[in-house]
């Protein structure tokens, strides 16, 4: 079978870069109003782009006022975004550690009606400081307990969402039947996290459950990935280490006996698009000229669990005791081992690291002309460091839209990207199989 490339928009409403909200080529619409994340769907899916995909944080952002932020919840804004698109997936994120199985299998199950079948579901363990305090925790679980936490989790929603199977729904009027309660099932799951009966009060919706996306790159999170993600969310900044990974996903789901073409591997990628060289260096030029250092060190610092780095010169490059060892840290230690091997790797000064993750923090970033962007996403997915990617434009919607009518049409050419989409939902774009229902759930019954 053919690979095809997958390209999904990362939708942050001004674009990607911390100081687009501040850019002239930005969205002038307010972050809380439909109409620009309508607008920003419906140019990714004239483009024929897979999804969009939405980030989610659980905490208030400690950013000085100095950032944009206050975005809205994802799955209530994917449910709007349903009703004002026909074709494009719409995957949101929800966390493991901060839900509940029973609410959160509902909320997708009626937005995977609502859009005929096209819901995804980015899974995540959510850290952050004060996350636990806004949900009633004292303290945060550590890195090992969340990801116990969310296998946990996964199987209390993968059993609710087969516990009333499409087949079940008769809605016959003649005979006065509206379904065929032998095929519906309470879970009874009882794991050391979560306990829920079921069966859940949604029927089967079209793709029977969303697709499961995730993120993790840390062992514990790759381990989980083998067993439950269709799609993978990943950064990295360089080749290689994409190429690691990739390599390393499909092992572990081989050794799970699951198809390693089963899952999509896609890297963020922000690219900064002009009509020669000059001209789309310009654009992270202007960006970074509207950021502050203050910005930057918050973001870090947050990355690396709380460290304070404010300690650390700007402008001397950086030396490994400037970080805390990444295999202790609590948030995302994928992340943080990164951001630490690149600036040692690469000798760069805490500025310079800080003005490389403004504008993506941790993804690839790329300035260039549409045929360069398009050949760094050939080459990455002809050497199998990426299935496509998770597209993260700096600026909305300047940057996008260039994407869209630019890079798009490149790639087609090249017969590397569909020219229309062959199927209705989410699990057709990606090529992968329909779920089992009934059988699975009699096994695990």
């Amino acid at each position: 079978m053919t690979r095809e490339l997958h390209l999904n928009l990362f939708l942050m409403p001004r674009g990607h870069h911390e100081s687009a909200w501040r850019h002239p080529g930005s969205a002038p619409e307010s972050l809380t109003d439909l109409a620009l994340y309508a607008k920003a769907a419906r140019i990714a899916e004239d483009a024929k782009l897979d999804a969009v995909f939405l980030a989610d944080a659980l905490v208030a952002p400690a950013s000085g006022g100095l950032v944009a932020s206050g975005t809205l919840e994802p799955i209530t804004l994917l449910s709007a975004l349903a009703a004002v698109t026909e074709r494009i997936g719409l995957i949101g994120t929800a966390s493991t550690t901060y839900s509940l199985p029973y609410t959160l299998a509902r909320q997708f199950a009626t937005l995977d009606h609502l859009s005929n079948g096209r819901a995804g579901w980015n899974i995540v363990t959510s850290w952050a400081p004060q996350a636990g305090q806004n949900y009633g925790y004292d303290t945060e679980p550590g890195h090992a307990e969340r990801y116990r936490m969310a296998e946990d989790f996964m199987r209390a929603v993968d059993g609710l969402w087969r516990s009333w199977p499409a087949q079940a729904l008769l809605d016959d009027r003649a005979r006065g039947v509206w379904s065929d309660d032998s095929r519906i099932h309470p879970i009874n799951h009882r794991g050391p996290f979560h306990r829920t009966r079921g069966p859940l009060n949604v029927p089967g919706s079209p793709q029977a459950r969303p697709v499961y996306v995730q993120a993790g790159q840390s062992d514990d999170g790759r381990a989980f990935a083998s067993e439950w993600a269709e799609v993978i969310f990943t950064a990295h900044m360089a080749k290689d280490t994409a190429q690691a990974f990739y390599t390393d996903i499909k092992a572990r789901a081989a050794a799970r006996g699951r198809p390693p073409q089963d899952i999509a591997i896609l890297p963020g990628l922000s690219a900064a698009i002009g009509s020669t060289q000059t001209e789309a260096d310009r654009v992270f030029e202007e960006l970074d000229a509207l950021t502050a250092p203050e910005i930057g060190l918050t973001r870090l610092s947050a990355r690396f669990g709380g460290h304070d780095f404010t300690a650390v010169p700007l402008d001397r490059p950086l030396r490994a005791g400037d970080f805390p060892d990444p295999n202790q840290v609590e948030a995302s230690k994928s992340r943080a081992t990164g951001y630490a091997r690149t600036a040692l790797a690469e000798g760069l000064t805490l500025r310079q690291l800080l003005q490389r993750l403004a504008g993506a923090r941790g993804h690839l970033t790329v300035a260039g002309t549409p045929e360069r962007v398009a050949d760094v996403i050939q080459d990455w997915f002809d050497s199998r460091a990426a299935d496509g990617f998770n597209v993260m434009p700096p600026i909305i919607y300047q940057q996008l839209e260039l994407f869209a009518s630019e890079v798009v049409p490149i790639l087609q050419k090249r017969g590397l990207f569909r020219t229309e989409y062959r199927g209705r939902t989410l699990r057709e774009h990606f090529g992968l199989a329909p779920v089992e229902t009934e059988e699975r759930l009699t096994a695990t019954a």
